[in-house]
Parts: C-alpha cells; sequence; structure tokens
C-alpha cells in the first residue's frame, strides 16, 4: 500500500477508537467512579483528553515515516487513567502499525469491560479480559509473536520480566513515579506555583503517577505558598464520585491506602497541617517537615519543606532514588538544569497545565523507568523520557 493510502487507513482507524471512547464516556465515568472511586469531573476531562490526543495523531506520522513495527506488543494497562493510556498507547500501535495485545488491572473490571468492548472492533488491538496480569504476562513471554513489551508500576515488576528480556525485542518500564516533587526558588511566581502545586498534587486524588507528593520551598516564600496551598486545599470537595462538584472521591484500590498509611507511621516526626484517613475516604493529607523521606507515593499526600540554600536543594533532589518528575519555579541556579536532566526523566520548568498534555515525552529514570533494546550488538539499556510513537517502531526517521 502506498505511504498515503497506509497513513489514511491508520489514521481511520485511530478515528474509530476516538470515536468508541467518546461514544461510550458516559458508561466510562460510571464505571471510573464505581471501580476506584474516581470522580466524573476527571474521568471526563481524560476521555476529552484521550480523543483529543487520538484525533490529532497525523502530526506523529513524521516521526515514524520509514519505520518498521515490531509486531505484537503487550501491556498491561495501570488502574489509573485507562482510557488515556489505550488512546496514547493504542493510537501510537495503530500509528505505527503494530498489534496491541493489552489486559487491565484486577481493580479496574467495570472499565476494562467497557474499553475491551471498544476495542474489539478495531483490526489490531487485541484486549484480554479476567486474566490475572501476571499469567498475562508469563503469555507474553512465552509467545514468540510478542516482541515489544509495555509495563507500568512497582519496580519489582519490571525485575521480573528484565531477567526474561531475551524473550522480546524490547522492553519498557514506566514508572514508579516515587514522590515527584516541585521546587521553588526566590524569585518565582507565588500565585502561579502556589496554583499547580495545589492542583497538581491533588488531581484524580494524587491517583496519577505524574503527581506532585513534595514540594520544598525557599525560606522567603515558604509561608505564602504553604497558606496559599492550604487554602486551595481546603476547597476541595471529598464525596460522591458521581456528583460533578466533587474533586476526590472514595479512594477504593486498597495498595493506595496501604501506601498512605505506611508514609504516615514513616513521617512520625512531620506536622500534619491538613487531612485524615477514614476508611476509605481520605481527605487531602498536607504535612510539613524538615526530613522527607525516599517513597513510593500514590494517593491524596503532599510533604512540603522550607529551605535557605538552593544548592543544597538541587542535591537533595538528585539523591532521589526515582528520577521520574520535576518541576521548577523560578530561575534555576546554574548548573541545576543539567543536574536535574540527568536525575529526572522529565523536567517541567513553570508548568501551567492541569492534565498533563499526553505529547509530552514521558518516563523516568533510576528506579523510575527503563527501556532494553536489543541491537545488531547485543542488548542496550537505557532511560529518560520517550515518545511512544518513536520507540514503537525500527529506524524511524
Amino acid at each position: 500500500m502506498e505511504g498515503s493510502k497506509l497513513l489514511e487507513a491508520r489514521i481511520g482507524q485511530i478515528e474509530q477508537l476516538a470515536q468508541g471512547l467518546e461514544r461510550r464516556k458516559p458508561d466510562l465515568l460510571l464505571a471510573g467512579a464505581e471501580d476506584a472511586g474516581f470522580p466524573v469531573k476527571i474521568t471526563n476531562l481524560e476521555v476529552d483528553l484521550g480523543v483529543e490526543y487520538l484525533r490529532s495523531m497525523r502530526e506523529e506520522f513524521p516521526w515514524v515515516a520509514g519505520g518498521q513495527a515490531f509486531g505484537m506488543v503487550g501491556a498491561i494497562l495501570p488502574y489509573d487513567a485507562p482510557a488515556v493510556v489505550l488512546a496514547r498507547l493504542g493510537g501510537t500501535a495503530l500509528l505505527t502499525g503494530n498489534r496491541l495485545r493489552f489486559s487491565f488491572s484486577s481493580w479496574t473490571p467495570r472499565s476494562a469491560a467497557i474499553l475491551a468492548d471498544i476495542s474489539r472492533g478495531i483490526e489490531s488491538l487485541e484486549p484480554v479480559l479476567g486474566e490475572d496480569n501476571r499469567r498475562f504476562g508469563d503469555r507474553c513471554v512465552a509467545n514468540p509473536e510478542v516482541r515489544l513489551l509495555f509495563m507500568s508500576g512497582a519496580s519489582a515488576v519490571g525485575e521480573t520480566y528484565r531477567v526474561q528480556h531475551e524473550a522480546f525485542d524490547k522492553l519498557f518500564l514506566a514508572g514508579p513515579g516515587g514522590m515527584p516533587a516541585a521546587v521553588v526558588f526566590a524569585d518565582a511566581d507565588v500565585d502561579a506555583a502556589s496554583r499547580f502545586i495545589a492542583r497538581r498534587a491533588f488531581v484524580n486524588g494524587g491517583q496519577y503517577c505524574t503527581t506532585i507528593k513534595k514540594a520544598l520551598i525557599h525560606r522567603s516564600l515558604y509561608p505564602q505558598i504553604r497558606d496559599a496551598i492550604l487554602a486551595a486545599v481546603d476547597k476541595l470537595k471529598v464525596g460522591d464520585p458521581l456528583d460533578p462538584d466533587t474533586d476526590i472521591g472514595p479512594i477504593r484500590v486498597e495498595r493506595t491506602r496501604l501506601l498512605l498509611e505506611r508514609a504516615l507511621s514513616l513521617c512520625g516526626g512531620a506536622r500534619r497541617l491538613a487531612g485524615r484517613i477514614d476508611g476509605e475516604w481520605i481527605y487531602p493529607l498536607v504535612l510539613e517537615s524538615e526530613e522527607i523521606p525516599d517513597l513510593e507515593m500514590f494517593g491524596p499526600f503532599l510533604m512540603l519543606k522550607a529551605f535557605d540554600d538552593p544548592d543544597q536543594a538541587v542535591q537533595e533532589l538528585n539523591r532521589t532514588r526515582y528520577g521520574f518528575l520535576l518541576t521548577t519555579f523560578g530561575t534555576l541556579p546554574d548548573g541545576a538544569r543539567e543536574l536535574f536532566d540527568a536525575n529526572f526523566g522529565m523536567v517541567h520548568c513553570n508548568p501551567d497545565f492541569f492534565l498533563t498534555p499526553l505529547r509530552l515525552p514521558f518516563g523516568g529514570r533510576k528506579a523510575s523507568g527503563w527501556i532494553l533494546e536489543r541491537t545488531a550488538d547485543g542488548w542496550r539499556e537505557r532511560d529518560g523520557a520517550f515518545l511512544y510513537s518513536k520507540e514503537l517502531v525500527k529506524n524511524a526517521a
């Protein structure tokens, strides 16, 4: 098939996925609320974001022109934002000429059934329902058709398949995020920094790997920013996820609640400024401390710390085991950007968004992600942020 006809055929499949998500949005809103307590307000934005991304995928075709598809891609969708991940990974698989075989988190059975129903009518998308994810992964290892495996989640998940890498041509691990950080330097815009930190810490109850979990703030700005964050948190509505005004629904995923309880137990010296845990109802937790443990975190949790020396703050941030995401406000000290880029997959300077744009590079360093790829000379490992389309083809332009 000629290049233009091939592109149009693939764009047609991508549009079919977009239409399916759009058509089933009411069902996805209800399923997300019932599965995990996700507020309908947030799931609505997620679906819109995924549809918008799919309908703009023509922009990515120059990235993959002349590239060769891997064949079958295996993936396990996470429990948070499954519609977004399907749009991003499924759309990319369709654009690049790969097939995508994917399973779902056991925490989101209702959402999984809807997304599987949307996908079944689209050639090259192969949803797998009702199968334990360990069993799904083992079948990917055993199936010679699966040439690329995409994983998200804990480091242990990645290590399970790293030792079996010879079964594939390429493996991805995206996550864990650890405690994604914000750092606010002395000349930062107080309103912009406060607004962003408060929004990005608690959007969807903090149940994204990209939500902020700690903020280091220059002492000269600390009281203003702390008070502004607390004022914003006080306005968040915790309640029925089906209520369109709710910001945070019940945290129904047990693992997330256990992570939060463990974090509180390890932060005994911290001062709690806001929030509490009442079973599945977790009111946004804001703490302040001079010491912040290096944890794998999920859920509505934010730790604040004041600093005096910008260079020491830079060193502290870079010491984390989890080099996933860092957000900065104000002017960075000399050499800091280079150090941050070497230690974090994603560095956002003075951003202003609510949900993360899907065409931004994604991925982490250190324990927060890696890519292992077969080459003519053996195996190559790298880390850092990546663009899905460029990674799902060989020898892309």
